[in-house]
C-alpha cells in the first residue's frame, strides 16, 4: 500500500470508531431529557431512577466520544493537509459553529446537569439536559453541513489566486439540500440506536428480575434454601420488590424505547428514500455502484443478491432481482432511466476532455464490492432493531412484565446491530464518493464550477512517508482497541450494577436551589 491507501485506512478506522459512540450520544441525550421531564411532571421516582441510571451510560459514552473526536480532527492536519488547504475557506465557518456554538453548549450544560442535582432548581436543572440534547443535535448538523459540501459543493466561487474554492454564501453552505436530506437520516438513525440500547437493557433487566424473583419465591417455600438469619417473609418481600421494579421502572421505560424504535425506524426509511432520490441526481455514479449497475437501463431492476468478485464490471452476476425497483427508488417512477457505471465513466471522460482538464486514465467509479455490500449491510443490520421492537412489544403486551431469559440473551446479541447499520451507512456514503474527496457538482454547475471545484483523493494527502503514516496507524489502532475495551467494561459494569434502589438517599433532590451546598459529584 502507498501513502494514500494507508492514510485512507487511518482516517477510516478513526472515523468508524468515533461514529460507534456518536449515535448513542445524539440519541440518548433527548431520551434522558424526556425521562427527567416525565419525573418532574409526575413525581414518579422510577423515572428519576431511570434518568440517573441512563445518565451514567451517556456520560461514559460522551467522554469517549470527545476523546476520539479530537483525534479524528487531527487527521486533517496529519495526513490530509492538501485537502485541508483546499477546503479551508469553506470548512472554517461550519466547523467553527460546531465548536463555538454546539460543542460548548453541550459540554457546558452537561457539566451543570452532571454536578447540579443538589444545586439547581429542578426546572433549571431539567433545562440543562434539554440544552445538552439541542447541543449534540446542532453539533451533528454543522458536521453534516461540512460533509455535504464534499458530496455536493455549493455557496462558493473559484479563487484564481489561491487556486481553491472560496465561500461566498454561508447560508447556501449550511442549507445545502444534501445537508437538509442527510441530517434527518443521521439523527433518526441515532435515535434508533439509542432506543435499541435502552430497550435491550430494559429487556435484560426484566428477564433478570423475573428470574431472581422466581428463585427467591422458590427459596421461601423451602427453608433449607434460606439462610438461618433470613426470614422467609423477607425473601418474599425481596421477590416482590423485584417484580415491583419490573412494573414501575423497567416496563414503562422499555415501552417508551420500543415505540421510539418504531417511530425512528419509519423516519429512517422515509429519509433514506429522500436521500436516494437526491443521490440519483447529484451522484449518479454512487447510485450505479450501489447496485453494481454497469450498463444504463430503463426500468432498472434492484439487485437483491449478486455474486462474483464485483471489483469491476467484468465479474458480476446478478442472481436475485426485483424488476423496475431501482428506477422507482431513483425518482418514484418504474420506467425511468438509470445510468450505468460504464456510461458514466465515458460521460465524465468526455466532459473533462471538452473542458480541457486532463483526467486521462482516471477511473471515476468507486470500489463496486464495498459500495454494493455496505449498502445492503446497512439495511440488513437495521433489521436487528426491528426484531427487538416487535419482539419486545409482543412480550410486554397486556401489562406483562415477564421476559424469558433466552429472549433477553437474543436481544443482547442484537444490541450491536444498529451500531453496525450506522457504520455501514457511512462507509457506503464515503466510499461511494470515491475517487473524489470533493465531488464535482454536476447537478448544479452554476453553483460550483465542476471543472475547477473538485478534488481527487490522491491529491488531498499530506507529503508524508508511508512508514510514518503506517506507524501512526498502528499506534492509533492499538490505542483505540484499548479504549474500546475500557468503554465496554465501564458500560457493562454500570448496566449490571443497575439504578439506585427505590428510596435511596441518592435520589433525594431538593425543590429549591441552595447557595451553601457544595457542587458535588452527581453519583
Amino acid at each position: 500500500m502507498d501513502v494514500v491507501d494507508i492514510s485512507r485506512w487511518q482516517f477510516g478506522i478513526t472515523t468508524v470508531y468515533h461514529f460507534i459512540l456518536v449515535p448513542l450520544t445524539i440519541g440518548l441525550a433527548p431520551m434522558i431529557a424526556v425521562m427527567q421531564t416525565v419525573w418532574l411532571r409526575t413525581g414518579n421516582e422510577a423515572w428519576l431512577r431511570a434518568t440517573k441510571f441512563f445518565g451514567k451510560i451517556f456520560l461514559i459514552n460522551f467522554a469517549l466520544g470527545v476523546a476520539t473526536g479530537i483525534v479524528q480532527e487531527f487527521q486533517f492536519g496529519m495526513n490530509w493537509s492538501q485537502y485541508s488547504r483546499f477546503v479551508a475557506d469553506v470548512f472554517g465557518a461550519p466547523l467553527a459553529m460546531e465548536g463555538l456554538v454546539a460543542f460548548f453548549l453541550e459540554s457546558t450544560f452537561l457539566g451543570l446537569w452532571f454536578f447540579g442535582w443538589d444545586r439547581l432548581n429542578k426546572k433549571v436543572h431539567l433545562a440543562c439536559i434539554w440544552l445538552v440534547a439541542i447541543g449534540v443535535t446542532a453539533s451533528a448538523y454543522f458536521i453534516i453541513a461540512a460533509n455535504s459540501f464534499m458530496q455536493h459543493p455549493v455557496g462558493v466561487e473559484w479563487n484564481e489566486q489561491l487556486q481553491r474554492p472560496q465561500m461566498n454564501n454561508f447560508l447556501a453552505v449550511i442549507t445545502n439540500n444534501t445537508t437538509l436530506v442527510a441530517f434527518p437520516h443521521v439523527i433518526l438513525g441515532a435515535w434508533l440506536t439509542a432506543a435499541t440500547v435502552v430497550a435491550v437493557i430494559c429487556l435484560w433487566w426484566l428477564a433478570r428480575n423475573g428470574y431472581r424473583a422466581k428463585q427467591l419465591e422458590a427459596a421461601a417455600g423451602d427453608q433449607s434454601l434460606v439462610p438461618e438469619t433470613t426470614a422467609p417473609s423477607q425473601v418474599n418481600a425481596d421477590a416482590e420488590q423485584l417484580r415491583e421494579d419490573n412494573r414501575v421502572l423497567w416496563r414503562p421505560v422499555a415501552l417508551f424505547s420500543l415505540w421510539m424504535i418504531i417511530a425512528s425506524g419509519i423516519g429512517v426509511i422515509v429519509s433514506g428514500d429522500s436521500q436516494g432520490q437526491l443521490m440519483f441526481k447529484q451522484q449518479p455514479m454512487k447510485m450505479a455502484a450501489a447496485e453494481s449497475l454497469c450498463e444504463t437501463e430503463k426500468g432498472a431492476a434492484f439487485s437483491v443478491l449478486s455474486i462474483g468478485t464485483q471489483n469491476n464490471c467484468d465479474h458480476i452476476d446478478h442472481v436475485i432481482m426485483i424488476p423496475n425497483m431501482l428506477s422507482f427508488l431513483a425518482d418514484h417512477t418504474f420506467d425511468s432511466e438509470v445510468k450505468g457505471v460504464n456510461d458514466l465513466q465515458a460521460e465524465y471522460e468526455q466532459k473533462f476532455a471538452e473542458a480541457g482538464v486532463d483526467m486521462s486514465g482516471q477511473n471515476f467509479s468507486p470500489n463496486l464490492f464495498v459500495t454494493y455490500w455496505s449498502f445492503r449491510a446497512m439495511i440488513t443490520w437495521a433489521l436487528g432493531s426491528v426484531l427487538v421492537a416487535v419482539g419486545g412489544l409482543w412480550l410486554l403486551r397486556r401489562k406483562r412484565t415477564e421476559v424469558p431469559r433466552k429472549v433477553a440473551t437474543a436481544a443482547l446479541w442484537l444490541l450491536p446491530t444498529p451500531f453496525l447499520a450506522n457504520a455501514s451507512g457511512w462507509i457506503f456514503t464515503e466510499m461511494g464518493r470515491q475517487p473524489w474527496v470533493v465531488v464535482p457538482n454536476w447537478a448544479d454547475p452554476e453553483e460550483a464550477d465542476p471543472f475547477k471545484i473538485h478534488m481527487l483523493v490522491q491529491d488531498g494527502v499530506s507529503f508524508n512517508s508511508a512508514g510514518t503514516v503506517l506507524s501512526s496507524l498502528i499506534i492509533f489502532t492499538l490505542l483505540y482497541g484499548a479504549l474500546g475495551v475500557a468503554w465496554f467494561m465501564l458500560e457493562r459494569r454500570y448496566v449490571r450494577e443497575g439504578p439506585a434502589a427505590a428510596g435511596d438517599p441518592e435520589l433525594a433532590v431538593d425543590d429549591e436551589e441552595s447557595d451553601d451546598k457544595p457542587l458535588s459529584f452527581a453519583y
